[in-house]
């Protein structure tokens, strides 16, 4: 039972959220032979001033 996680800084919408879910789906079937009927995948949308990268908020302005 394949069980995916998908981690997004900023919210997706619904229609963005069942496209992504189709589509990893569909790849775990055709790359992995998972059936669809046993792939879980659940979605993250963690707040942009919750993550970071190189130090910095997402949520801040870039700095120079």
């Amino acid at each position: 039972m394949p069980y995916i996680n998908i981690r997004s800084a900023g919210a997706l919408s619904h229609e963005q959220k069942s496209e992504i879910a189709q589509e990893i789906t569909s790849l775990m079937e055709r790359v992995a032979d998972k059936s669809p009927a046993a792939t879980y995948i659940v979605f993250d949308d963690v707040p942009r001033e919750n993550w970071a990268k190189s130090g910095q908020l997402l949520s801040e302005p870039p700095t120079a």
